[in-house]
């Protein structure tokens, strides 16, 4: 089954942190006189060649770590694991500190693979948010009645799917109803039947 272009649109900015940190990692190789951690895997890689754009490979890492702190946010937003979010954030704030607050390639060695962390982290989350999206591809109840706790008049409605539904008009006694505080919608709080986002245990109101 072929991916839409908003699935495969998804997909490149999913990876964007793991493109961040390599790219970082491989700026920061192409300056083996800022980086000797770093010199035999630019040397192996053939990054020998960029030495003369040494200073174009600085303003580079720094791009792409940013594009790095990008991708952990967008990560973060998928799977709501705040421990990746955390080391992704850190992480470049340390690479900019150590560069130009206070030079030193030992701090920013530990940022940049911290980043290189967090990318592995927000994959394997990814996948398991795939995994429990998968398991929880069970049949979803989409009708539910309402019960007014003004005037208790009952009514069968049609949940919707793709948002949360805040207000609802009893039609026995017109009163405008919303949810309780900690629920997400009228159906949670009035309802038979919880919405279809938490019968699937996700988050209502995440797009």
């Amino acid at each position: 089954m072929m991916k839409s272009d908003p699935d495969k649109a998804n997909s490149k900015i999913k990876i964007l942190d793991k493109i961040g940190s390599v790219g970082a990692l491989l700026s920061a190789a192409a300056c083996p006189a800022c980086f000797p951690l770093f010199a035999i895997v630019g040397s192996a890689l053939g990054l020998g060649a960029l030495r003369p754009f040494e200073g174009y490979a600085m303003y580079a890492m720094q791009a792409f770590v940013l594009l790095a702190l990008l991708g952990n946010i967008i990560a973060y937003r998928a799977h709501r694991r705040r421990g990746p979010l955390l080391l992704g954030v850190l992480s470049p704030l340390l690479v900019f500190f150590a560069y130009h607050v206070m030079f030193s390639p030992p701090l920013i060695y530990v940022g940049l693979f911290g980043l290189l962390g967090a990318a592995v982290w927000n994959f394997i989350e990814n996948k398991r948010c795939a995994h429990r999206g998968t398991e929880k591809s069970v049949a979803v109840i989409l009708k539910s009645v309402i019960a007014c706790p003004n005037c208790g008049f009952q009514k069968e409605e049609t949940m919707p799917t793709d948002a949360c539904q805040f207000y609802y008009e009893c039609v026995g006694c017109k009163t405008l109803l919303k949810p309780k505080q900690g629920d997400c919608c009228v159906f949670c709080s009035y309802g038979t039947v919880k919405c279809p986002s938490i019968q699937q245990q996700r988050d209502c109101c995440k797009t």
